[in-house]
């Protein structure tokens, strides 16, 4: 690895950071509780699980929900996601971004609360499958703001954690990279507003993935 990388490892989110999908997770949370006739969550707090693992998702939106009735939501959310995934886009500009950064000779990962079986498909369905070195999911590991999935991305790679960035959409990235003791960017065009991404002090935070673009290659 070039000593010459200010960063060697660069951690990416998935949904809201990576891939336009914010507001179609909140679209199908609503529906599938609709669908129970569940409480609906607004799309504030909707947007505001996102990054989370499912699990934890629920916790939050449905408090009162016993927690045996969860693979009923969860089912129908996957339902009504499944039925739009295929029509979900990158952010413009992000996929060449990426191999820039690989070319550059960074290593790249992902750190998600998608389950394995969700990214694995959106990465094949993307052709993204050979950009990234590594990927954390949050059913194989512990969810944000755990730093679980950080801590074993440094472990494998033999990676410093100042020589590690994250960069996501929200507050459980951030929280996951200060638990982590690496550094992080944020993106305030996924799921949390801008206001409360500032709270956590990133290093950076961009309104746009050319802004990101300029930091990372500069």
């Amino acid at each position: 690895m070039s000593t010459e990388l200010r960063y060697e490892m660069i951690v990416w989110d998935w949904d809201g950071t990576i891939m336009n999908s914010t507001p179609t997770i909140v679209d199908c949370m609503q529906k599938a509780c609709a669908d129970l006739e569940l409480q609906i969550p607004d799309d504030a707090l909707a947007s505001h699980v996102i990054g989370l693992g499912l699990n934890e998702s629920l916790k939050i939106i449905l408090p009162d929900l016993d927690p045996g009735d969860y693979p009923i939501v969860l089912e129908r959310f996957r339902h009504y996601y499944l039925s739009q995934d295929h029509e979900l886009i990158l952010f413009h500009g992000i996929r060449e971004l990426l191999e820039e950064l690989k070319t550059k000779g960074h290593l790249l990962a992902v750190a998600t609360g998608k389950p394995r079986h969700g990214l694995d498909r959106t990465l094949l369905n993307h052709r993204l499958e050979d950009f990234f070195h590594d990927t954390k999911t949050a059913d194989q590991t512990r969810a944000k703001p755990h730093p679980q999935m950080l801590l074993e991305l440094i472990e494998r790679w033999k990676t410093p954690a100042h020589k590690v960035l994250m960069i996501g959409d929200t507050s459980h990235d951030l929280k996951m990279a200060k638990n982590a003791g690496v550094d992080a960017i944020a993106v305030s065009y996924g799921a949390h507003p801008k206001d409360e991404l500032l709270l956590h002090e990133p290093m950076a935070c961009v309104d746009n993935v050319n802004e990101l673009r300029n930091i990372l290659l500069r």
